[in-house]
């Protein structure tokens, strides 16, 4: 990229909008760039220009341009943000003197918004702090709950030839700039992305008739996303190119799972995408896997590109600092379409074995990013009876019938994650002998590797754990442990594990027992990462 990009001068008005006294004040202001704005923050406000550029994917070149961009992000952003965008204002000139939002003739635009803790941004809570269970489970149902708000495609509107467009400008960008990109590299990427994109035509256009495919967000990732009060807001959606942002709601997911994947954040990944799953509570989803991979390069592949467009800002250090991402984006998007064979792994046990906890632990490194589906029954019984993940449920829910078919779909959902090839674990107490035999013919089925494991402590810690659990989807008591000590197992053909040290501590003999099982079985090869 070079400065045509850049097709006006804007530099009065960014002088005018870092002026403190531009805003009544002596407060100082903080102006923060990217390639496509420069943000102007003072007190309680913040002012968003678009920069006069023009891009194949961005185009501000012209000031009805910009003027519609600042209306339409008040517009697509306030359902998910209402208390922080206010409104679109013009930047007047009146007498050789700006103002903002006064009589004049306007010059520009901005988009004004109440300005929020910039140290609570996603990117930055993550860095600093982790982002802990509750987050995530809030982070995935403000997703599910912008998507369910979001509108559906228009009629007629062709998913599959949009993110076509969006892979031939990708294409068409990185050999435009081989001394970034190998050129051999940038063809396999090319053709990797027309492969995967073919595989998946019939399920996408299966998808856009049921609904699947909206005017979502389009620019999902951590540093769109803010804790305010304590809760994620999402902002700062695409508003630019509405095409870009109508597209499939896995899609959409795909750029935040791309974003804490390529962050090393990879539990965190594997952790938003089952609490969406989870969240949506539908079958459709589970088979809509098969487009994940591509979904994952496409974002990857679209953050190397807008990181190009950025580089001509920069120099020195931090130009080499900033190529360097550019490029270890490039091979996450290679990499996320490499094949990777799916596993099953079951987890069994008493309840306070830490079945959840381990499957948790395991699941972001089995098969490919960002790793496991995880089903947990007892995630999937509140499910199937409405309530919420940690309503505590009447004796009726837990009747042998209410089981059964908790376990049913279990299985059901594992079937289609695996088919989709996603490995998949399955958390539940399986204790007895049929639902053992039950879970491993389902990959058997698909021809996958399978390696059950059977959690052990001694009985008054399971009951010590039990007790000490808040806000979790299980509603066992010590009384249950009690009773479940009783149950009888019969023959147990999985691999028994002693949990006395917690789930952490076993997290090493499975991965023993779990590479075992995979080098057994003939015509699979090992993931590409380690199994735990």
């Amino acid at each position: 990229m070079t400065d045509d990009h850049v097709v006006a001068d804007q530099s009065a008005v960014f002088a005018f909008l870092a002026d403190p006294a531009s805003h009544g004040g002596t407060a100082p202001v903080t102006r923060i760039d990217t390639h496509g704005a420069a943000v102007f923050l003072v007190g309680p406000d913040a002012y968003k220009v678009k920069r006069a550029v023009a891009f194949p994917f961005m185009d501000f070149s012209t000031l009805d341009k910009r003027r519609e961009a600042c209306t339409g992000e008040i517009a697509i952003n306030r359902p998910n943000a209402p208390d922080l965008y206010l409104s679109a204002l013009p930047v007047t000139e009146q007498d050789g003197r700006l103002t903002l939002g006064g009589a004049g003739t306007p010059v520009e635009w901005v988009v004004h918004m109440r300005r929020f803790d910039e140290g609570q941004t996603l990117d930055r809570v993550a860095a600093r702090d982790g982002l802990g269970r509750e987050v995530l489970s809030a982070l995935a149902r403000a997703i599910v709950e912008a998507h369910g708000r979001a509108s559906l495609c228009p009629p007629g509107f062709d998913a599959v030839a949009a993110l076509a467009d969006v892979a031939a400008d990708n294409a068409a960008s990185f050999r435009a700039a081989p001394e970034l990109f190998e050129s051999t590299q940038a063809q396999a990427l090319e053709a990797g992305t027309a492969a995967a994109l073919a595989a998946c035509t019939d399920l996408m256009r299966e998808r856009t008739a049921g609904g699947d495919v909206r005017r979502c967000h389009g620019d999902l990732h951590l540093r769109n996303i803010a804790l305010i009060e304590g809760r994620p807001v999402l902002f700062d959606a695409i508003e630019f190119n509405p095409e870009l942002a109508t597209c499939d709601v896995l899609y959409d997911l795909a750029f935040l799972i791309m974003d804490l994947w390529q962050r090393g954040l990879k539990g965190e990944a594997n952790g938003v995408l089952n609490r969406y799953l989870w969240a949506q509570d539908h079958e459709r989803h589970y088979r809509a896997l098969k487009a994940l991979p591509l979904f994952l390069s496409l974002r990857a592949a679209i953050r190397a590109k807008v990181g190009m467009a950025a580089l001509v800002r920069l120099d020195g250090e931090a130009r080499t600092r900033a190529a360097r991402e550019v490029q270890d984006y490039f091979a996450a998007a290679l990499g996320f379409l490499a094949p990777t064979p799916p596993v099953l792994l079951a987890v069994g046990g008493l309840s306070g074995t830490g079945k959840s906890r381990l499957a948790a632990r395991a699941a972001p490194a089995l098969g490919r990013a960002p790793g496991a589906v995880v089903l947990r029954s007892d995630v999937e019984r509140k499910s199937l009876n409405g309530v919420a993940e940690t309503e505590r449920l009447p004796a009726a829910g837990y009747a042998p019938e209410q089981t059964a078919q908790v376990y049913d779909r279990v299985r059901q959902r594992i079937d289609m994650a695996l088919k989709a090839g996603q490995a998949a674990v399955a958390d539940a107490v399986h204790a007895r002998p049929e639902e053992r035999s039950a879970i491993r013919a389902v990959a058997e089925t698909n021809g996958v590797p399978f390696l059950g494991l059977w959690l052990t402590a001694p009985l008054d810690l399971l009951r010590t754990r039990v007790a000490r659990r808040k806000n979790d989807a299980s509603d066992a008591t010590p009384e249950v442990v009690t009773r479940q000590a009783d149950y009888d197992l019969g023959p147990m053909d999985w691999i028994e594990v002693d949990v006395s040290e917690g789930a952490d501590a076993a997290l090493g003999e499975v991965e023993r027992h779990l590479r075992a099982a995979d080098s057994a079985s003939e015509g699979h090869r090992s993931p590409q990462t380690s199994p735990v």
